[in-house]
């Protein structure tokens, strides 16, 4: 059998692990052992990701996330959380995704995908490299806030000083983050997205850090 070690902390689908154990009678009852014994653990029906007993490297719980659900990338809550522009840690994985909503409840975690259109989803996404080793697909920071907005129930912002209010007040935003923003990001989105009062108001608002 081929050493689940190489895997690392990559999700594998159920077909992938049964063509490692074709050398045995019944693969699939192999793979439901290694689960057993904790040597692989399962996101959801037909995925998995090595033990980090095994694979001796840390799970990434934004890595599962694009392998989860796709195509999907890192976003609202869980991005801002990363780029360190917001105080509270997240504890749900949350993501856009240009299919339908969906929600995954795993060893590992909750994770949350809300849906976008399909010509808004390609804008701002950037590939995180880790250690050369892996990556996974995130929001830009600029993203990420349109994003936000977009995905607010009931956000009905008039003027930039409510914007400001929202950011500052609300979402608790680090502004010495966002001194080198992405105009064009939040254009884009303006263009493809919807809320476009809003996004003009955040618009504004960046233009003059």
């Amino acid at each position: 059998m081929v050493s689940l070690e190489q895997f690392s902390n990559i999700p594998l689908e159920s077909s992938v692990l049964q063509n490692l154990m074709n050398n045995y009678k019944f693969p699939r009852n192999k793979v439901s052992a290694l689960e057993k014994g904790g040597q692989v653990i399962r996101l959801k029906k037909g995925l998995y990701v090595v033990s980090e007993k095994i694979s001796r490297k840390p799970v990434s719980r934004e890595l599962l996330a694009n392998h989860l659900y796709g195509p999907s990338y890192i976003s609202l809550e869980t991005a801002l959380s990363f780029y360190g522009m917001i105080p509270e840690r997240v504890f749900a994985i949350r993501s856009m995704t240009a299919k339908r909503t969906k929600k995954f409840e795993t060893p590992f975690g909750t994770f949350d995908y809300t849906t976008v259109l399909a010509d808004y989803f390609s804008i701002g996404i950037r590939q995180e490299i880790v250690e050369n080793q892996y990556a996974f697909l995130i929001a830009t920071p600029e993203k990420a806030l349109c994003d936000l907005i977009l995905a607010t129930p009931n956000l009905r912002l008039q003027s930039v000083k409510a914007m400001q209010i929202y950011l500052e007040e609300d979402l608790r935003i680090d502004f010495s983050v966002l001194q080198n923003v992405d105009i064009e990001i939040i254009r884009r989105c303006i263009e493809m997205g919807r809320k476009k009062g809003e996004l003009r108001l955040l618009l504004n608002l960046l233009s003059e850090l």
